[in-house]
C-alpha cells in the first residue's frame, strides 16, 4: 500500500519574499504615471485634465479589482490571483513604452490598474495572514518595499532618461514585473481560508462594525493624499518652482524614499507606541508638511515639504490596515477588499480633482487637497481610538 505523496511545506520566508517582490512592483505602478507625465505632455500634447483622467482610470480599474479580490482569495487562495496580477502589470508597462496615441495609453493605464490593484490587495492580505498578532510591524515592513519600488522609477528616469530613453526604462519595469510572477507560480501557498464557500454571515458581521468603516475612511483620505502627491509633485516643482525635469524626479524619488524610511522606522516602533498614537502623530506631521509644500516660497522649501510629507505619510496606511487586520483575522481578504475599495475611491478622486483645480486655477491650489485630507484623518483617528476601546471585536 503506497502512501499519498507529501506536499511541500509552506515556507513563510519565501512567501514573504514573494509578497515583497509583488509590492515592490506595485510601488512602480503607483509612481510611474507621475514620473512620466512630463514626457507624456511633450509626446502626446495632452492637457492637465486629460492627465488627471489617466489617474482616474487607473484608480477606477484598481477599484474594480479591490471590490472582488478579498472574497476570491478567501475562497480560492492567493496563488493564481497574484500571478495573473503580476502578468497584467508587466504587459501594461510594455504597452506604456510603445503606445503612440492617447487611446493606447488609456488602455495601458486600465490594464496597469487591474494588475496593480490585485498585487496591492493580495500581497497585503497575504502578509496579514502570515503574521498573526504582528500585523502592524509586518505591514509597515511590506510598505518599505512599496516605497522602494515607487522610488525606483523616478530615480531611473532622473538618471537614465537622457542616456537610454523612456522606452527602455519602461521595458526594465516590465522585466521587474516578471520576477514576482515566477515566484508566485513556483511557491506553495497556504490553503484557502474559506474553501467551503464564501461566508455571507461573517461578511455581514464585519460590515456592521464601525471600526471597519472608520479605518476605511482614514484610508480613503490617505489614498487621496498619496496618489495626489505622488502624481503631481514632479509637475508642480517644474511648473511652480522652475526645477528641471531631472531635479524634480530626484525630489519625487526622495518623497518615496522618505515613505520607505518612515515605514522602516514604524515597523520598529509600532510595537511600543501602539497603532493609534503612531497614526495620529504621523497625520499631524503630514498636515504641517502639506502646508509647507503649498506655501513654499522657493523650490528648496517645496522639496523639503515633499520629503517631510513622505515621512509623515509613511505609517498611516499600513498601520490602519493592521488595525483592521487584527480585528478580522479569519476573513481578512474580505475585510481588506472593503477597505481597499473605499481607499481607492479616494485615490481615484484625489489626483483627478487636483488636475481639475490646476486647470481652472493653479496646481498650487490643487495641492491644498492633502492639507484638507490630513485634517480629516486626524479627526477620524481620534474617533477610531475611542471605538477600539469601547467596541468588542465580532466573532469572525
Amino acid at each position: 500500500m503506497t502512501s499519498a505523496p507529501q506536499q511541500r511545506p509552506v515556507s513563510v520566508g519565501r512567501l514573504q519574499a514573494s509578497a515583497f517582490a509583488g509590492i515592490f512592483v506595485f510601488g512602480i505602478v503607483m509612481a510611474v504615471l507621475g514620473a512620466i507625465l512630463p514626457s507624456l505632455f511633450e509626446r502626446l500634447r495632452i492637457d492637465k485634465a486629460e492627465a488627471g483622467g489617466l489617474f482616474l482610470l487607473m484608480n477606477f480599474a484598481m477599484l474594480i479589482v479591490s471590490f472582488f479580490f478579498g472574497p476570491v482569495v478567501d475562497r480560492f487562495g492567493f496563488k493564481y490571483f497574484l500571478a495573473a496580477s503580476a502578468l497584467l502589470v508587466a504587459l501594461s508597462f510594455g504597452l506604456l513604452a510603445v503606445a503612440p496615441t492617447y487611446g493606447l495609453i488609456v488602455l495601458a493605464v486600465v490594464v496597469l490598474g487591474l494588475g496593480g490593484g490585485g498585487l496591492n490587495g493580495g500581497t497585503n492580505a497575504l502578509i496579514n495572514d502570515l503574521h498573526p498578532g504582528g500585523q502592524g510591524s509586518a505591514l509597515n515592513l511590506l510598505g518599505i518595499f512599496f516605497g522602494f519600488g515607487a522610488l525606483t522609477i523616478p530615480f531611473l528616469i532622473g538618471t537614465l532618461l537622457a542616456g537610454i530613453g523612456l522606452v527602455r526604462i519602461l521595458f526594465l519595469a516590465a522585466a521587474a514585473g516578471l520576477v514576482p510572477l515566477l515566484m508566485f507560480l513556483t511557491l506553495r501557498f497556504p490553503e484557502a481560508k474559506q474553501p467551503q464557500g464564501f461566508p455571507i454571515r461573517k461578511a455581514k458581521l464585519i460590515a456592521g462594525d464601525p471600526l471597519l468603516w472608520i479605518c476605511a475612511f482614514i484610508l480613503f483620505f490617505q489614498s487621496g493624499n498619496e496618489f495626489t502627491a505622488g502624481g503631481w509633485i514632479s509637475t508642480y516643482l517644474q511648473e511652480g518652482h522652475g526645477l528641471t525635469g531631472a531635479a524634480a524626479s530626484f525630489v519625487l524619488a526622495g518623497y518615496w524614499g522618505a515613505i520607505m524610511a518612515g515605514r522602516f522606522a514604524a515597523s520598529r516602533i509600532v510595537g511600543r507606541t501602539g497603532n493609534h498614537p503612531l497614526v495620529l502623530g504621523s497625520a499631524l506631521l503630514s498636515l504641517a508638511a502639506a502646508g509647507l509644500l503649498v506655501a513654499a516660497p522657493s523650490g528648496v522649501w517645496a522639496a523639503a515639504g515633499a520629503l517631510l510629507l513622505g515621512l509623515g505619510f509613511a505609517a498611516i496606511y499600513p498601520t490602519t490596515l493592521a488595525t483592521a487586520g487584527e480585528r478580522f483575522a479569519s476573513i481578512s481578504g474580505t475585510a481588506f477588499s472593503i477597505l481597499f475599495t473605499v481607499a481607492l475611491s479616494g485615490g481615484m478622486l484625489g489626483p483627478w480633482l487636483a488636475g481639475l483645480i490646476a486647470k481652472s486655477s493653479s496646481l498650487r491650489r490643487g495641492l491644498l487637497l492633502p492639507v484638507v485630507n490630513c485634517a480629516a484623518i486626524i479627526v477620524l483617528q481620534v474617533f477610531l481610538s475611542r471605538v477600539s476601546k469601547k467596541e468588542r471585536p465580532p466573532s469572525v
